[in-house]
């Protein structure tokens, strides 16, 4: 039997979309990283996994928090545990990125913090945006901020993007290559990030590092749970509170990662396989 299906992977506008346009064309959807939920509809992501979620026929959890809030919306689809691929695709790719990667001649610091900010409910709010720039350039210990073209944009409307280019502490690069990005958050202190997927990267037993989650809610809870990550929410004093928190912390982190051993892909296509038979 020939298996017709659409894998849509994550949470983005173009996830929804070509979710929207499988199933009108009656093609079946599987969705990997299905069942994440951070209940906060602030987030233009949550809506969008909601929906696929409940168009898709196959549900590829990557954890059971996960599974049980696709169990609690009764979603009509198969659920399946697996893992995440990004851990999957940090293990495959570490070992080529630091033979190919050039990305540490050009960091002006020893000892870094490393920042991602772009989030719309973040950066497009002044207030907010004001905060991480002030907590950024007072930073405790020096930031690398590869900059997000939203983010860029938005720091020069509000007439910020000068003061945190000038701030000493700061190194500001342009958005990086994935190579350049696996380096650099091998060779960091601590993530500073209001990304999803990079709270599940720093969890890879080749990166692990602690990650300070500036928003005001996560749909990882695992990385929390597991001793990952920390949600500082977005107020100035709390994220360089956490940061001097977790530069004086000495306590390990786990060997493993809350989000799979690096096999959800095989995992994913043994499921398709005998679904194909």
């Amino acid at each position: 039997m020939q298996l017709k299906i659409v894998l849509v992977e994550g949470d983005t506008n173009g996830v929804l979309a070509s979710a929207l346009a499988a199933v009108k064309l009656n093609v079946s959807v599987g969705h990997v990283e299905a069942g994440l939920r951070s209940f906060d509809l602030r987030m233009p992501e949550e809506h969008n996994r909601r929906l696929v979620d409940h168009l898709s026929k196959y549900l590829f959890a990557p954890t059971e928090i996960a599974r049980k809030n696709l169990e609690k919306e009764s979603v009509w689809g198969n659920i399946y545990v697996t893992g995440n691929t990004v851990i999957d695709a940090v293990m495959q790719h570490i070992p080529l990125a630091e033979r190919k990667s050039n990305i540490m001649d050009e960091i002006r610091f020893r000892r870094f913090a490393l920042v991602t900010a772009h989030r719309a409910e973040n950066v497009d709010d002044p207030v907010v945006l004001k905060n991480f720039v002030d907590a950024f350039a007072k930073a405790p210990i020096p930031v690398v901020y590869p900059i997000h073209p939203r983010s860029r944009k938005r720091l020069r409307q509000q007439k910020m993007l000068s003061k945190i280019a000038q701030a000493k502490n700061v190194q500001l690069l342009p958005p990086l290559g994935y190579f350049d990005f696996l380096v650099l958050m091998k060779n960091c202190e601590m993530i500073i990030t209001d990304s999803g997927g990079i709270q599940e990267e720093a969890t890879a037993p080749p990166i692990r590092k602690p990650v300070l989650v500036i928003r005001l809610s996560t749909e990882r809870p695992e990385a929390v749970e597991a001793g990952f990550a920390k949600v500082t929410g977005v107020e100035k004093h709390n994220i360089l509170t956490m940061m001097e928190k977790t530069l004086n912390e000495r306590r390990g982190l786990p060997e493993t990662s809350p989000y799979g051993e690096g096999m959800a892909a095989q995992k994913i296509v043994e499921v398709l396989t005998r679904k194909a038979k």
